[in-house]
C-alpha cells in the first residue's frame, strides 16, 4: 500500500470534521517540505464543502489541500458541462502571496491534464495571455510536467507557452521586474523550458536556442538555468550547442521561496 492509499484510509476513518487537526499534525510543516502525498489524498477523498472549509482557514497547508481538491472537481467536469466557477477560483488562487498555494494551483491543473489534456492546453493558452505574471506562471508550471508531454503536439504547445511567457517578461520595464510576482514567473521559466524542450527536442531546441540572441539579462538567466538541467544539458551537448546569453545589465534576483525543479 502506498503512502497516499494509506492516507486515504486514515482520512476516511477519521471523517472530514477531524481532517484539519489531522492535516496540521501530518503536514510536514514547519519544515522544508510539505507532505504532498497527504494533500493528494485529501483531494481524492474530499467533497466540495470540505475543500471550501479548508480554503477558508488561514492555514497555508490546509488551503493547499483545498485548492488541490478544486483540481479534482475541475477534472471531473466534461468540457461541455464545465462551469467557469472552479477555473475562476483557481485563477484567483494563482495570485496568492503564499508560494505553496500557488504551487497547489499548478498541481490542481495537472489533475485536469491527466483527465483531459487538450482542455488543460487550451486553459494554459488562455492563462498565459493574462498580463498577471503569476497567472502566466501557473500556466507554464502546470503544463510543463513530463508526464503530460508525451505527445509531440502537447510538447509543442508547452514550448509555445514558454515562448509567450518569456516574451511577456522581457517586455516588462526594468522597475516592474523587481516585483515578487515577476521573479516567481522568471523562476518557473528557469526550469519549464527544459521540461518542454526535453519532451520534443526537434521542436523545442530551435526555440530555446533562439533565446541566446535576445539582448535581455533575465532571458539570459533563464537560458543559463535551463542549460544546467541535466535533461537539457545532454541535448545541448549532443547538438553541439553553446547556448549562452551574456547579460547586459544586472539580472533580477530570483525568488528564494519558489520551488525549483
Amino acid at each position: 500500500m502506498s503512502r497516499r492509499e494509506r492516507y486515504r484510509d486514515e482520512l476516511r476513518a477519521a471523517g472530514p470534521a477531524r481532517w484539519p487537526a489531522f492535516l496540521r499534525d501530518h503536514s510536514g510543516l514547519p519544515g522544508p517540505r510539505a507532505d504532498l502525498e497527504l494533500a493528494q489524498a485529501v483531494a481524492d477523498e474530499g467533497e466540495p464543502a470540505t475543500f471550501d472549509r479548508l480554503i477558508g482557514t488561514d492555514d497555508e497547508y490546509l488551503v493547499l489541500c483545498g485548492v488541490l481538491g478544486l483540481g479534482r472537481l475541475l477534472a471531473g467536469q466534461t468540457r461541455a458541462r464545465a462551469s467557469t466557477g472552479i477555473e475562476a477560483r483557481l485563477r484567483g488562487h494563482a495570485t496568492d502571496p503564499r508560494w505553496r498555494v500557488r504551487e497547489a494551483v499548478a498541481m490542481a491543473l495537472q489533475r485536469l491534464g491527466d483527465a483531459d489534456l487538450p482542455r488543460l492546453l487550451d486553459l494554459g493558452t488562455a492563462w498565459v495571455a493574462d498580463p498577471h505574471p503569476l497567472i502566466r506562471r501557473a500556466a507554464v508550471a502546470a503544463v510543463c510536467e513530463p508526464r503530460l508531454l508525451t505527445a509531440p503536439t502537447a510538447a509543442a504547445r508547452a514550448v509555445a507557452l514558454c515562448e509567450r511567457a518569456t516574451a511577456g517578461l522581457a517586455a516588462l520595464p526594468a522597475d516592474r521586474r523587481r516585483g515578487a510576482d515577476v521573479r516567481a514567473l522568471r523562476q518557473a521559466l528557469g526550469y519549464c523550458w527544459s521540461v518542454a524542450v526535453a519532451a520534443d527536442p526537434k521542436v523545442g531546441l530551435p526555440a530555446f536556442q533562439a533565446l541566446a540572441a535576445v539582448d535581455d539579462a533575465d532571458v539570459a538567466w533563464i537560458v543559463r538555468e535551463n542549460s544546467r538541467k541535466k535533461r537539457l544539458a545532454t541535448l545541448l551537448t549532443g547538438a553541439g550547442a553553446g547556448t549562452r546569453a551574456q547579460p547586459t545589465r544586472k539580472p533580477v534576483r530570483g525568488s528564494a521561496a519558489a520551488p525549483a525543479r
